[in-house]
């Protein structure tokens, strides 16, 4: 098993590597013919080592839920398992050992329940993002690139998933932002894209300092970094540095995951390419903080107030995230505001005491909300824009689209049978009994559930909000001048003005919006063994009550956005409560301040110093030179008056 996984993990970075450097052999041509050609081959190098990866993945998952314990279990972490396991039950393979001087490093590789089912999510959605891209991405000249950051991220997620040892995790960890780096600012002539792709690699750069150090405390208090060495040894270590270690944790799992307070690199992150929102910031990197959270559940569970930590974190992002969604207009920032959202509810689960829960929400949101931001890029590809003011009308036009975004939407807002209704009955489930037993204080337990309960309600209005603006009403037109006729116009993703005439999205674009859609509408099927009723009824009332709102108000005037009806709340919740104003004003502006001085005293006083001594060199040459001309006649005279001068002396003093 150890084998195969290593085989998952090295197949798309192999593909990275042919990919970046064999895309273009032998000659390197570019422009015309050639582009088209290094695309395709750049897309078969993308595609089939994935696909291999996805099989043996698929291949790992089944092996595990037919060996573990001698017989068959849950094929997806979910109801009726256990809220904290005391260790790992898997297949761990140590490839090797390096000496560091103090606590060895062991590069190696675990395979266990929750790896195999959370890598069949990395690589199944990797795979519909590759196929898509193949469509979305046809005239980009640098789709080698592209594709080849793809593969590397699938990669380096895969080692953070499969990894034995903390310092492994680590790296594959740290790929990842490099990779989100690189494909936010894929189109990085436009300055938006570089400076969102900056932010995200900052923000998270911030997190991940903090992160590092939590491994140091653990693995110096375990003794190793093994994983499995530390869960065994987290019972035995004191309060204040299980504390301190989950504590200097959470910093990166908030960053990675975009909870608050780093939260506000995700919405900027979608300046890049759609298909890149769907891999990365929905369904792997922005899950890797909840899957690290899980991995390390039994230390977790040991430090009560980060578990109190955490709950707050959640209440405060589930639902600040899902009334932002509400007043966005642009289509992909109302998904990456819902994906903090329900990033947060796996949060929640975490603090009130269930793994399982949490790890089942993350596979069925993975699957979901991969295929609507898919969904979202063929609606964008189509229209040719990213606002829901330019859109509207689009279900008979894009009626494969329409339907798989349904489903996306439904399984968002936990409506049944799509997946997200089985696994958000059991977040709310583990949340509603940390009220009367868990890890939760009172008023932790208290504030997540209420915020969860409203954040239902909310997440059903921003979802009907954005189901009603795209596909139906009245799509805006305008007469183009060349003929007189009423076209949309639209703007693509680079700005350029066109007309559309808003047909469905090419085949290798359509195939996985459909596969996806298997998932997000019958995947909660397989985690889940006992549905408790009250609960999904709940739930369901609650988000059908914010949807028959959002349609109420709509349905008074359908040409204007329901978000009108927060009235003075509108803006605030449109700018985000204006967090990142605020964290402008405290972070930015001065940074950048002491910057300036900083540049100013390195070109005043440091490189002035440097200028200064050149000049006074340059003015003590000067004066050397008048004395040092090349004329003999003033040589021989500064001779003759020397003599003179000591002959004198000589007769005077002697």
């Amino acid at each position: 098993m150890i084998s195969v996984a290593a085989a998952v993990i090295l197949l798309p970075f192999v593909a990275a590597a042919t990919g970046l450097l064999g895309s273009r052999f032998p000659r390197g041509l570019r422009g015309g013919p050639a582009d088209r050609a290094a695309n395709r081959r750049a897309a078969l190098i993308a595609v089939v080592p994935t696909a291999i990866s996805t099989v043996l993945a698929i291949w790992l998952l089944y092996a595990d839920w037919t060996g573990a314990g001698g017989g068959r279990r849950a094929l997806l972490p979910g109801a009726g398992e256990g809220a904290a396991p005391t260790g790992i039950d898997g297949v761990t393979g140590t490839l090797d050992v390096v000496g560091t001087g103090s606590l060895p490093i062991s590069i190696g590789l675990l395979v266990d329940g929750l790896a195999a089912a959370v890598a069949v999510l990395v690589t199944v959605v990797a795979l519909a993002v590759q196929v898509y891209s193949v469509g979305y991405m046809a005239d980009d000249r640098r789709y080698p690139s592209y594709s080849a950051f793809i593969s590397l991220f699938t990669s380096a997620m895969l080692l953070v998933v499969y990894a034995a040892d903390l310092l492994v995790l680590y790296v594959g960890w740290e790929i990842m932002g490099l990779c989100s780096y690189l494909l936010i600012g894929h189109w990085w002539e436009d300055r938006a894209n570089s400076r969102a792709a900056v932010k995200s690699f900052l923000v998270t750069r911030l997190g991940d300092v903090g992160f590092l150090f939590g491994i140091f405390v653990l693995g110096a208090a375990a003794g190793s970094f093994r994983i499995a060495d530390v869960i065994a040894k987290a019972p035995e270590m004191s309060s204040g540095t299980v504390v301190a270690a989950t504590m200097l944790l959470l910093a990166g799992v908030a960053g990675k995951s975009a909870q608050v307070p780093l939260h506000t690199w995700l919405p900027d992150a979608m300046a890049g390419p759609t298909p890149i929102s769907a891999l990365i910031h929905a369904a792997t990197m922005v899950a890797a903080g909840i899957f690290l959270v899980a991995r390390l559940y039994p230390v977790f569970i040991e430090a009560g107030p980060t578990l109190d930590v955490l709950a707050v974190i959640a209440a405060l992002g589930m639902l600040g995230a899902a009334l932002a969604a509400l007043a966005q207009d642009d289509l992909k920032r109302v998904l990456a505001y819902s994906t903090i959202s329900q990033l947060a509810y796996m949060a929640g689960a975490l603090a009130a005491g269930s793994e399982s829960a949490a790890i089942f929400h993350l596979i069925t949101h993975g699957a979901f909300k991969a295929l609507l931001f898919l969904c979202a890029g063929a609606v964008i590809h189509a229209v040719g824009s990213n606002l829901m003011s330019a859109m509207g009308g689009l279900r008979g036009e894009l009626p494969i689209t329409f339907t798989a975004m349904t489903i996306g939407f439904a399984a968002l807002m936990g409506l049944p049978p799509a997946s997200g209704f089985f696994s958000k009955d059991e977040v709310l489930l583990t949340m509603e009994r940390a009220l009367t037993a868990g890890p939760l204080t009172d008023a932790a337990a208290l504030l997540l559930y209420g915020c969860a309960l409203t954040t239902v309600a909310v997440t059903g209005a921003y979802a009907t909000r954005a189901w009603l603006r795209t596909f139906f009403g009245e799509r805006r037109a305008v007469a183009l001048p060349e003929s007189g006729i009423a076209h949309a116009v639209a703007f693509s993703e680079s700005g350029t003005a066109r007309a559309v005439g808003t047909p469905e999205a090419p085949a290798t674009m359509r195939w996985p919006i459909m596969l996806l859609a298997v998932p997000a509408l019958l995947l909660g099927f397989l985690g889940v063994t006992d549905l408790h009723w009250a609960t999904a009824t709940l739930s369901a009332v609650l988000a059908l009550l914010g949807a028959g709102v959002v349609y109420a108000v709509w349905r008074g005037d359908p040409l204007s956005d329901p978000a009108r009806a927060l009235g003075p709340f509108r803006v605030p919740c449109e700018r985000a409560f204006y967090v990142d104003s605020v964290y402008h004003a405290l972070f930015v502006r001065p940074v950048l301040g002491l910057s300036r001085l900083v540049a100013r005293a390195d070109d005043r006083v440091v490189d002035g110093a440097v200028r200064g001594s050149g000049r006074a060199t340059l003015s003590l040459a000067g004066l050397a030179r008048l004395i040092q001309n090349g004329n003999a006649q003033l040589y021989i005279t500064g001779l003759l008056a020397g003599v003179l001068l000591l002959a004198a002396g000589a007769v005077i003093f002697g």
